[in-house]
């Protein structure tokens, strides 16, 4: 399955065009699920697993995968359903997500699919249990995909501090958002609560939408208020990259190129690993590219973008 991975050049590419590609997996039961190619890097046949003590119940065990040691999260636990007990013929999918390399645990692997972002479908409102853990859902060949909240997955076993640590101005940061509110743009709830946490810490007003094409048209409507620019109201944007309908490169370059929402300035913010983004950030006219989840960073940034007209 690793020879299925291409160059990280090729992946950058289908992101700039509102593009994404899924790794197709199984856990136990009839149910497909996908994870972002992007996210992932290699698929193997499940390793020996060392069990240790006073583990959380989700993680099987730690594999010595290229001489890095990485936990195993058995995901069909994780999301309430029945173990994975046939080990010997299921799969690891090595992923990097929030600055650490995990490993999931998935009872097969199927194909990669290439697909627009805006096949991406939020969850239905009001899903409760399983279905909590979901944070997108699509259709592959008249069946529904699934996509999980691996973010709330992995808060859940090792939660993230939102607290800062840093001396960061409350005083500056305030003055220099005046009246205005800054927009945060994330399909997953646990990291759209992350980012407000951190940020209540500098007291600032905030909007939060779920996806990328509600950030684009919820800027548009408060544009139409505006005199001359949406920085009359909007005070920055901090956006997530992955998101259903309009993904956070996209919906960048959208902005930039409609004359009342060019001057806002964006901030990337993303569990994506940052080798490849730079490039990204750049193409689209972002101003800042930040890795969840270090709240010092973020609240830097937010200063920062602040500051400058």
């Amino acid at each position: 399955m690793a020879s299925i991975l291409d160059s990280v050049n090729q992946r950058t590419q289908l992101v700039g065009q509102n593009r994404l590609e899924l790794l197709l997996f199984r856990l136990p039961g009839k149910q497909r699920y996908g994870i972002n190619v992007f996210k992932v890097r290699e698929v193997l046949l499940c390793p020996n697993l060392t069990a240790l003590p006073k583990r959380n119940k989700w993680v099987r065990g730690i594999a010595h995968v290229r001489g890095q040691t990485i936990s195993v999260i058995d995901l069909s636990l994780a999301i309430g359903g029945k173990p994975i007990t046939d080990l010997a013929t299921s799969f690891v999918v090595i992923a990097e997500y929030n600055r650490s390399v995990q490993g999931f645990l998935v009872q097969g692997v199927e194909r990669i699919i290439n697909i627009n972002w805006d096949s991406i479908m939020a969850p239905p409102e009001g899903t409760a249990g399983k279905q909590s853990y979901l944070t997108a859902v699509t259709e592959v060949d008249g069946e529904l995909i699934e996509i999980l909240d691996v973010e709330k997955i992995l808060e859940e076993i090792s939660p993230s501090p939102t607290s800062l640590s840093k001396d960061i101005s409350i005083d500056t940061v305030q003055h220099d958002l005046g009246e205005r509110f800054i927009l945060i743009a994330d399909d997953s709830a646990v990291a759209r609560n992350q980012v407000k946490k951190a940020l209540e810490n500098l007291g600032v007003k905030m909007h939060l939408v779920k996806n990328g094409r509600e950030a684009f048209e919820f800027l548009q409507q408060t544009a139409a208020d505006c005199e001359s620019s949406i920085t009359e109201k909007v005070g920055l944007l901090i956006s997530d990259i992955e998101m259903p309908e309009m993904d956070g490169y996209t919906l960048t370059a959208a902005l930039k190129a409609e004359p009342k929402l060019q001057k806002l300035h964006v901030i990337l913010h993303t569990s994506l690993s940052g080798v490849f983004n730079q490039q990204m950030v750049k193409k689209v006219g972002a101003d800042d590219f930040i890795a969840k989840f270090n709240p010092d960073e973020l609240a830097e940034s937010v200063q920062k973008w602040l500051h400058v007209d």
